[in-house]
């Protein structure tokens, strides 16, 4: 008989393998958990033992430390039932209408169809999902690429930057993943201009997906987007959602970036803030003086909220952690909005690697 594994607050229970993660058994009965990176780096499915035993795969002592452990903490990406009973405290939950997985996480294969350059070290790989019929993602989310000649055994994260398929709609899916590329990198190598297999329209890729929890909540409330270097992607995906339905509610998008030339997709950006009612661009640099905003973005960004500008905002922030945790502190610290009304999405270096 297979573990039990019960949730609270929410009540669910569900059945997993022994050498299943309690997140991929909760995915696999249809579950929508909080989760990041599913590497045990970023945090996000942080939860609490009341009741049984786990043991963990490896993760980032950054993530959960020996003495969180000891404690009883877990993350649920990490996790394996070591007891035939487990009840798990939820730290994070989502709304209830979103607590279902809105799209199915399978495998599929896309086909490339175009490598853009963005800016000196970031390109947009569009690609043509053949498989599976009918694939959808909600904005916000990623799917994870399998790195060619592993078998799925590497695979490297990367999120959509452009709005889902509308409902009905028999073309096929298309997949705009915005990629910082590294020197080095196991799967951004193949997106250098003229490298050796280097990735080029026509070429194959298996995929797995969509994942990801980060999600733009409806209503009328003014919603603050930020983002830092790649994960402008999730950010533009969600903007993408908002001027699709011309939205009326003001929306303000920080984005941080060392020098004027590290900004990519400006007139994109423009044209969807166009469709808008209420909005602002505010491209933020670190390392270079311009006639724009500079400092760090998570700065500008709550300084707009402190002055009044988005009162009681929707937050959706996607970057590296130290962005988003320096966001997250002084949004909740110092100008008073609720955790829970703040998605994020830590772009963290994958596990095997150095990207993400």
């Amino acid at each position: 008989m297979s573990p039990r594994i019960s949730f609270e607050p929410i009540g669910v229970e569900i059945e997993c393998d022994e050498d299943e993660t309690i997140l991929d058994a909760a995915f696999r009965e249809g579950w929508n958990l909080v989760h990041g990176c599913r590497e045990g780096q970023c945090t996000a499915c942080k939860s609490f033992l009341l009741e049984g035993e786990v043991s963990h795969d490896r993760y980032s002592p950054d993530a959960l430390s020996e003495s969180e452990e000891s404690q009883g903490y877990t993350l649920l990406c990490r996790a394996l039932p070591d007891t035939d009973e487990v009840v798990v405290e939820l730290l994070h939950v989502l709304d209830p209408d979103h607590l279902r997985l809105a799209h199915p996480i399978a495998d599929g294969r896309a086909t490339v169809t175009a490598v853009e350059p963005l800016t000196g070290d970031m390109v947009r790989l569009r690609l043509s999902v053949g498989e599976p019929a009918g694939f959808g993602f909600t904005p916000g989310q990623y799917v994870d690429l399998h790195l060619p000649g592993t078998d799925g055994e590497e695979r490297r994260s990367f999120s959509m930057a452009n709005v889902p398929p509308e409902s009905g709609d028999d073309d096929p899916a298309t997949l705009d993943l915005v990629i910082r590329r590294y020197p080095g990198g196991r799967f951004s190598g193949l997106l250098e201009p003229g490298g050796a297999g280097s990735l080029a329209p026509g070429d194959e890729l298996a995929f797995t997906g969509p994942y990801g929890s980060m999600a733009l909540r409806p209503g009328d409330r003014p919603v603050l987007l930020v983002a830092g270097g790649s994960g402008i992607g999730p950010i533009l995906s969600l903007l993408g959602e908002l001027a699709a339905a011309e939205a009326t509610r003001p929306v303000r998008f920080f984005y941080g970036a060392r020098t004027e030339a590290d900004l990519p997709l400006r007139e994109e950006i423009a044209a969807l803030g166009a469709r808008l009612t209420d909005f602002a661009f505010v491209p933020v640099l670190s390392e270079e003086e311009w006639d724009g905003a500079t400092g760090l973005v998570h700065d500008a960004a709550a300084a707009a909220v402190g002055a009044g500008e988005l009162p009681d905002p929707i937050v959706c922030a996607c970057g590296p952690p130290p962005m988003i945790e320096a966001l997250v502190a002084v949004l909740t610290g110092r100008h008073g909005v609720p955790e829970s009304d703040i998605a994020f999405d830590k772009f963290t270096p994958s596990a095997a690697g150095i990207e993400t």
